[in-house]
């Protein structure tokens, strides 16, 4: 059944496969790290007075996501020591960097950044390297436990998505809510103690049931005659056959087009992401403020417009849902621009959170399932973490220099945020010549 022959109540049923509630829990430990390397940490720095590019930069230990495709074939192969035969391979990697998540963030807690800022960077760096290995694990649950059934792969996507900015925005309010009353030390214990819930709930999953090992023998076979080695061939099947399999199943010219639009798709919203909290503070917004509306409103604003863009992909499809998505982008940057002219007017905060968390909710679940659509069984994390590393790239390493930029105009923010609006452009136009070939290659398929 294509998407176009669901009916909005067959959209709605697909929410009773339980699956899907095993991938909203697991969303939410994949948007748990962003609070504590995101907007947290952040917050935490402003209020010590660091400088604006020290804070934009600091955020750069989030550079873990744009390269986690390098050891993501290590999540598709190795087995970990005692707890694979327990809980699978999926859920054995999932629980360990959990665990450890919860433990650097309890020696982040314990850091003053003021006096030892590269002590802070350190534990930093470990969240973000187990949490970048973490979303591996993840991604390939979701896709392995979905498999085939492309019918609900938007369906995965909005769990996951409402799972991430649950997971962000929950802690998120907590967090800045009680940060003046409790200091920024105690609240990153209490996120830490939160970490070692998530933990535990990964327990209560069922590990999905794939073909992967068989894929993985058959891929194996390719190989043997050509390479004697048995380290060798181990090396080839583990870095390297994951990333030629997708160039050959999908085709040089489409691989790069793909890369391309990936990379650019969301890079304007992700320098709005990685400045919004210092923006918040410097046009005025308090602590509360930001708990109450980023936060609080935002998380619950995600999750209807999250289930809402799933509805309409499922029943209209991804292209054009990405395409919505990317003009809405803009369009959200726009209202951060108006609150930078006007100044800290909480009922235009209201109304710019409420469309930003459509924009980006709508937006991520087309991503998400467009990006699933085009990996394989048989190495579907490592595949999955190269095409999602890409557009980290732009969210974590370009958006580093979101501070400079501002500075560079002066502190100008409404031209900051008029400037990353356009940057959707060049995507939209790689999206249309992306669907063209691909709708070539289904023709010549069927001539």
């Amino acid at each position: 059944m294509s998407s176009s022959q669901f009916s909005w109540l067959d959209s709605l049923k697909l929410y009773a496969d339980r699956r899907l509630w095993a991938i909203f829990l697991l969303g939410c430990s994949s948007g748990f790290p962003w609070v504590l390397l995101g907007s947290a940490l952040s917050g935490w720095l402003k209020d010590l007075d660091l400088p604006r590019a020290t804070i934009s930069f600091v955020g750069s230990v989030t550079v873990f996501y744009a390269v986690n495709f390098i050891w993501a074939p290590l999540v598709d192969k190795i087995r970990l020591p005692l707890l694979y035969q327990r809980f699978g391979q999926r859920r054995s990697w999932i629980f360990a960097t959990q665990l450890s998540i919860a433990i650097a963030t309890v020696g982040l807690a314990l850091t003053h950044p003021s006096d030892s800022l590269t002590l802070t960077v350190l534990w930093a760096s470990m969240i973000g390297a187990a949490a970048a290995t973490m979303d591996v694990a993840i991604d390939g649950y979701r896709i392995d436990v979905i498999g085939d059934d492309q019918p609900r792969l938007p369906a995965a996507a909005a769990m996951g998505v409402a799972g991430w900015w649950t997971g962000y925005s929950l802690p998120g309010f907590i967090a800045f809510y009680y940060a003046d009353a409790l200091g920024w030390s105690f609240i990153y214990l209490l996120l830490a103690g939160l970490m070692g819930l998530l933990a535990l709930q990964t327990l209560m999953l069922k590990e999905p049931a794939t073909q992967r090992d068989l894929l993985q023998q058959l891929a194996n076979q390719r190989y043997i005659g050509q390479i004697g080695h048995p380290a060798l061939l181990w090396l080839k099947m583990t870095i390297l056959e994951p990333f030629a399999e997708f160039v050959r199943r999908n085709g040089v010219k489409l691989s790069l087009l793909l890369v391309l639009f990936i990379l650019t798709f969301k890079l304007g919203e992700s320098f709005l992401g990685r400045m919004s909290i210092q923006f918040y503070r410097e046009i005025g917004y308090s602590n509360a403020q930001i708990a109450e509306y980023s936060k609080l409103i935002g998380w619950g604003a995600t999750l209807v417009f999250t289930f809402l863009g799933s509805l309409l992909n499922v029943r209209f499809g991804v292209y054009k849902g990405l395409l919505i998505g990317g003009i809405t982008m803009a369009a959200s940057n726009l209202m951060f621009a108006w609150i930078a002219s006007v100044g800290p007017d909480e009922h235009l905060l209201l109304w710019t959170i409420i469309i930003d968390n459509f924009t980006t909710a709508f937006s991520i679940v087309c991503f998400v399932a467009f990006l699933s659509s085009f990996t394989g069984v048989a190495f579907s994390a490592s595949q999955y973490a190269l095409l999602a590393s890409i557009g980290n790239f732009g969210r974590t390493s370009m958006a580093s220099f979101g501070g400079s930029i501002v500075n560079w105009l002066d502190g100008n923010w409404t031209l900051f945020f008029v400037f990353t609006s356009l940057m959707v452009i060049p995507a939209l136009g790689l999206l249309w010549w992306i669907k063209i070939l691909l709708a070539t290659k289904a023709a010549d398929k069927q001539a």
